[in-house]
């Protein structure tokens, strides 16, 4: 019997989450620094994109103050990708997908500043809701991790950052234009950050125009188009059919994956102890719990999907 388009898409979804959670497991298999992982991530999608007619003719008909404010949010983007890979590196996956579930309770802070609109007494509840958890999570690491902790919590308040700035800009823009345009703007500022980088963040210094090797390309090649660029695609499909209240809720489940595949695939559980895992169940109680008790809203800046690792789309 055929799936029902409701039920296709919710499968579809699902596959999303699941390659997504796919993208700290791979950051640590590839052997590249930070800096020329994300580089070369953010270089092979963009050149992908630059192939589709559809992103030139939407970046004709872009007006030029939407094309800087894009390439500014770009730049975020790209310093999003480099603090979320860097955890990876200065800890290990877990880490860094517990560390992106702090995204919410950024947000809950930021995007009433920078969206214009009005404090939600409900959504900054939840997000104190995760002090607790952070704690925990802080005291189950060992010590060498907590570098990647602070990173993994930088990357988390970036995407905040970026997702309300998307927020602000004129609705309508093409998302696979918007992410094209952002991608390329981050390839370009990680390109001018790379000879200052040896000096500002040595861990995550790296040469860029070093062709990886056979391993890492692979690797790399699936990062980006397996784990970015198709899952972009079937989300774009899959929204046409879901309600933002579902997809919320379903995207919610990435930390999960990539813990539960960092579990099986590298036995991190034996690098952390009890504290860190109750921290996850409290952090993640109130990203799940906060959809639930909000108002149920459209989703919005589908671009993101693109661009984030945490992928919150609802307006």
């Amino acid at each position: 019997m055929p799936l029902s388009a409701h039920a296709r898409a919710t499968a579809q979804i699902h596959l999303c989450v699941l390659l997504w959670g796919f993208t700290p497991i791979l950051g640590k298999l590839i052997s590249l620094a930070a800096l020329p992982l994300v580089w070369w991530r953010m270089l092979l999608v963009t050149a992908t994109l630059a192939l589709l007619p559809r992103v030139w003719a939407g970046l004709r008909a872009l007006p030029g103050p939407m094309l800087l404010g894009y390439a500014g949010i770009g730049a975020l983007v790209s310093l999003h990708w480099l603090t979320f890979y860097g955890a990876v590196k200065l800890a290990n996956a877990s880490v860094a997908a517990t560390c992106l579930a702090l995204a919410p309770a950024c947000t809950s802070v930021i995007e009433p500043w920078l969206a214009r609109r009005p404090f939600s007494s409900k959504e900054l509840f939840f997000g104190i809701a995760t002090l607790p958890g952070v704690a925990l999570v802080v005291g189950g690491v060992p010590d060498g991790m907590r570098a990647g902790v602070a990173v993994g919590a930088l990357s988390a308040l970036l995407v905040a950052v970026f997702g309300s700035l998307n927020k602000r800009m004129v609705h309508g823009a093409e998302p696979l234009t918007v992410t094209a345009l952002e991608l390329g703007a981050g390839t370009l500022l990680l390109t001018l950050l790379a000879p200052l980088m040896p000096w500002i963040f040595p861990n995550f210094a790296g040469a860029l125009f070093v062709l990886p090797g056979l391993a890492d390309l692979g690797f790399l090649l699936t990062l980006s188009l397996a784990c970015t660029l198709l899952p972009f695609a079937l989300s774009l499909v899959a929204l046409r059919q879901l309600s933002a209240y579902a997809v919320q809720l379903i995207t919610n489940l990435e930390p999960v994956y990539a813990i539960a595949l960092a579990i099986v695939l590298f036995g991190e559980q034996r690098e952390l102890r009890w504290p860190f895992y109750l921290g996850v169940v409290i952090i993640l109680l109130a990203v799940f719990l906060q959809p639930l008790v909000g108002r149920r809203r459209r989703v919005q800046h589908p671009e993101i999907l693109g661009t984030s690792e945490a992928h919150g789309i609802v307006d």
